[in-house]
């Protein structure tokens, strides 16, 4: 009898030519360039504590954490099923290990709880690599980070919030604050009409019992985005009857009723997907004022400034994360005969990616160094106020290119959601947006100039120990000076915060970086001798830039 039954399975091909994925690294110990920084910008006792951050980062079950969260987003319940408004938001498990994970390793609150010169760069480094992993989970912590200055400036609620902030332990748990074993912050600035001119701001805010400082307000009115809108407790900017001013607003009141903030939908964002943004109303909040009635904006720029510094860390980690995942590709996959790293047209798009994603780098931990400047250090001050707003618009403004070139490295591949590329990529243009777009940024610079001649002189004077090291950085530097010592108009205002980030990054090249790789810089980036993509650096070896990249 001649059998029916299902014939033996072909093998049709075999598998191969592929990478593999990349798991279990560590994200910390392989870079070599935070690692240097983290040493040389006063943080190098915090090596030991990144390095064990930096191996759990890179487990595999710690990057599926990452993939988890963002395929499964978080879901807005108003009311319960017997029709109550309950206003709170669920999350898959997977999310809150991710919080879990960063809230034990203090990326919110180090330098609030660490006492030691260049605890703002450990805690730089422990973002860097956390955005590395997942970006959407680190919008509430860098705001609660961010929260502390501003809340510092009422003492009466910064004793209150401060020991729940300085906790390490997460607790996802929806009740009030004082019930709670840790605390998250999120802010709620920005209205339709106003977006970025927030003295725009329509909502107002109503004492209770004669008002002042720390004292109970009533605020009425809506957010457009109120970020994080799970978290314990806002910064959020109303008009009291002396003007715009700030205010802290709990989820739960003192006596222990659900605050009158209302949830009307989540944001359907491009990216950050894993993390909620909402628009919000108030409905008679309770919230204590913080600072003096008219001093809003004031009041809250430090949480602002720090939340910039956290922009800047943030779109240098996908840079990072993205140029990791090209070489890694370009190191395993075959073409043509021979390996794509090995192959010269390859190479020089990844060592010019490298080098934009180590000036980046620099850029963000130098800037991180200036917030641990000791109290009464004017120059470190005024270098912060400018250096912030520049490094924030350049770095930003470089991410969504350089990961769109390393996605390209990678090719089909790298534009299959399996792939972490198409995240990195939506991610890539957020921090560009928030906390001041471009255009508010390049104004805040014409500001400070205008405002305050000492922040160009400290931003100068940082520049200048690079003085010597290289003759293209520093006819750059001359330039610069020659265009500031004319009146700037607005609209020329880009053209000058780039010249500015550029000769900034070259500086920090030149006296940190191998002379291979300031060399190359200055000559693209200040000498004009480059094109208008990655991949058109001078005709050289670039071997020992791409060394670099991931350290073995």
């Amino acid at each position: 009898m001649v059998s029916t039954g299902p014939k033996p399975r072909r093998e049709t091909h075999t598998v191969f030519n592929q990478a593999p994925p990349l798991v279990d690294y560590n994200l910390f110990s392989s870079d070599a360039v935070l690692c240097q920084a983290v040493e040389r910008e006063g943080a190098g006792w915090a090596l030991p504590r990144l390095t064990a951050f930096g191996e759990i980062l890179g487990r595999q079950d710690v990057i599926a954490l990452g993939f988890q969260a963002n395929d499964n987003p978080p879901v807005l319940h108003t009311h319960d099923r017997c029709g109550n408004r309950i206003d709170e938001v669920k999350f898959h498990p997977a999310w809150h290990e991710l919080m879990r994970i960063a809230v034990d390793n203090q990326v919110h609150n180090l330098p609030w709880c660490e006492a030691q010169n260049g605890a703002h760069v450990a805690r730089a480094a422990l973002l860097f690599l956390a955005g590395q992993n997942e970006a959407g989970h680190g919008c509430p912590i860098s705001m609660t980070y961010a929260a502390v200055p501003t809340l510092r400036k009422q003492p009466e609620i910064a004793a209150e919030w401060l020991p729940r902030i300085q906790s390490r332990i997460y607790d996802s748990s929806f009740r009030p604050a004082a019930e709670k074993a840790g605390v998250l912050l999120g802010m709620a600035m920005t209205e339709k009409q106003g977006g970025s001119d927030v003295r725009a701001n329509t909502t107002s805010a109503q004492p209770v019992k004669g008002g002042g400082p720390g004292k109970e307000y009533l605020v009425v009115g809506h957010k457009w985005f109120c970020s994080a809108p799970m978290n314990d407790a806002f910064l959020v900017l109303a008009q009291a009857p002396g003007g715009l001013s700030c205010f802290l607003m709990p989820r739960w009141t003192p006596d222990g009723v659900r605050n009158r903030i209302f949830i009307q939908r989540l944001k359907n964002k491009l990216g950050n997907r894993s993390n909620a943004s909402s628009e919000v109303e108030f409905d008679g909040a309770l919230a204590w004022l913080i600072g003096e009635e008219g001093r809003g904006v004031p009041t809250i720029i430090e949480m602002v400034n720090h939340t910039r510094l956290d922009c800047t860390l943030s779109s240098a980690a996908l840079m990072r994360q993205a140029l990791v995942q090209a070489v890694h590709h370009a190191r395993h996959r075959s073409a043509f005969g021979r390996r794509l790293i090995e192959q010269p047209l390859m190479r020089s798009v990844l060592a010019d990616l490298a080098i934009e994603s180590e000036a980046a780098t620099v850029l963000a931990m130098r800037l991180a160094r200036a917030y641990d400047a000791r109290q009464g250090d004017e120059s470190e001050d005024f270098f912060r106020r400018i250096a912030t707003a520049v490094a924030k618009y350049w770095v930003c403004k470089r991410a969504p290119y350089h990961v769109s070139e390393c996605l390209e490295c990678i090719g089909g591949n790298g534009y299959v959601e399996e792939s972490i590329m198409p995240r990195l990529f939506r991610e890539s243009p957020l921090n560009s947006i928030w906390e001041g777009s471009g255009n508010v940024i390049c104004l805040d610079v014409l500001r400070a100039i205008t405002t305050e001649p000492r922040c160009i002189e400290s931003l100068l004077a940082e520049m200048e120990q690079a003085s010597g090291a290289n003759s293209i950085l520093d006819r750059a530097i001359e330039e610069l000076k020659a265009k500031l010592r004319t009146t700037i108009e607005e609209s020329a205002a880009r053209r000058l915060v780039e010249l500015m980030a550029l000769v900034l990054q070259g500086s920090l090249l030149a006296r940190h970086a191998p002379p291979v790789v300031a060399d190359a810089f200055c000559a693209s980036r200040l000498g004009g001798d480059w094109g208008h993509a990655f991949g058109t650096l001078p005709p050289e070896d670039h071997t020992a830039i791409l060394d670099r990249v991931l350290a073995t």
